[in-house]
């Protein structure tokens, strides 16, 4: 695998979620878009040995392609599979979950491309679907539920890819 530029990731534009939220579905889906593209644009630029590497010795499997790699596994099973009822293979089935594990092929590019793929078969698989409806897998949860814990969790990931990104060249920020 190459470490040239053209590897790299490009960043994405973010739009901040406006304040007079009457729409309360909506307001979730334009939160989890602002993280998606914060959690894309943390790893744009960076070579795939900047992205691939594992800095905290706490955390030997994180890195940043591994969180996207994760973060897309979330989307595909919680919004696609478990809320939108979509028949597709989990992307973490495995002890420990493999989501995180790179391949020889992964590099900021490719996994940017995947990661972004997952955010338009999770929308497609949501359209229609109401806050109120119940999860067409298991009918555990409320799809209003399912979307709070997927904002959650990827904001808990872009905190962990500040991190790593400031670990990898020192670039901070938004």
């Amino acid at each position: 695998m190459s470490n040239t530029s053209s590897s790299t990731a490009e960043p994405v534009e973010r739009a901040w979620p406006g304040g007079i939220a009457e729409d309360e579905a909506g307001l979730q889906w334009d939160f989890l878009r602002f993280l998606r593209a914060t959690a894309v644009n943390k790893v744009a630029g960076l070579t795939r040995d900047q992205a691939a590497a594992t800095p905290l010795p706490s955390s030997p499997r994180m890195s940043a392609l591994g969180l996207l790699k994760h973060l897309t596994a979330v989307e595909r099973w919680w919004l696609s599979i478990e809320a939108g009822g979509a028949d597709l293979p989990s992307l973490w089935e495995g002890s420990p979950d493999p989501s995180w594990d790179l391949t020889e092929d992964d590099d900021p590019r490719s996994v940017v491309a995947a990661y972004r793929a997952e955010w338009a078969l999770a929308e497609s698989s949501l359209a229609g679907v109401s806050p109120d409806d119940r999860a067409r897998r298991s009918g555990k949860f409320t799809v209003r539920w399912v979307l709070a814990h997927v904002v959650q969790e990827t904001a808990r990931h872009v905190g962990h890819l500040d991190i790593l990104r400031e670990l990898a060249d020192g670039t901070t920020g938004e």
